[in-house]
């Protein structure tokens, strides 16, 4: 999918809504890395543990937390798997609906604005009916396969092997 930057919804609404669920959201320090990779491997994929750290390769890092009783809650990086891509990112299940997940797409997206970028790119899209209400994000036309097509064979053929 793809997201003009230029043109973004106001996120108040969203940021209000994940203040009053209890969260904070912030970008990450350096010293979140490994609560971070800890969380995204106890509720998310492997794999975006291993994308998440790249956050943290650079000046800012690129990618935002947010904190419910001094514990991560959610996350969202940007800049990690491609240049220009947002993702991957989520949210602990039990706080899903509360604003946590677009507050944290919000804070990446106007980062990636003030990076420089006009357009940013959402690969590997899961909820696309979400990205496309929260930030008028579109489909991009013959894009289903996407760059991770690849990486979804290799995946398959791993698998193939070891059984």
């Amino acid at each position: 999918m793809l997201v003009r930057l230029y043109d973004l919804p106001d996120p108040e609404d969203y940021y209000r809504r994940a203040r009053e669920a209890g969260a904070t959201v912030r970008r990450a320090e350096p010293w979140d890395r490994f609560a971070l990779r800890g969380f995204i491997e106890a509720n998310f994929l492997g794999t975006w543990a291993a994308e998440a750290d790249l956050a943290f390769s650079g000046h800012p890092i690129t990618g935002f937390v947010a904190m419910v009783e001094g514990r991560i809650a959610g996350f969202a990086v940007y800049e990690c798997s491609r240049r220009g891509f947002f993702g991957p990112t989520g949210v602990r299940e039990d706080l899903r609906g509360h604003g946590l997940g677009a507050a944290l797409l919000f804070r990446c997206l106007e980062g990636m604005r003030e990076m420089g970028y006009a357009y940013a790119v959402i690969g590997g899209v899961g909820p696309q009916a979400f990205y496309e209400k929260v930030c008028g994000a579109f489909v991009i036309p013959g894009s289903d396969t996407g760059i991770y097509r690849s990486a979804y064979e290799e995946a398959g053929q791993r698998q193939a092997v070891e059984q």
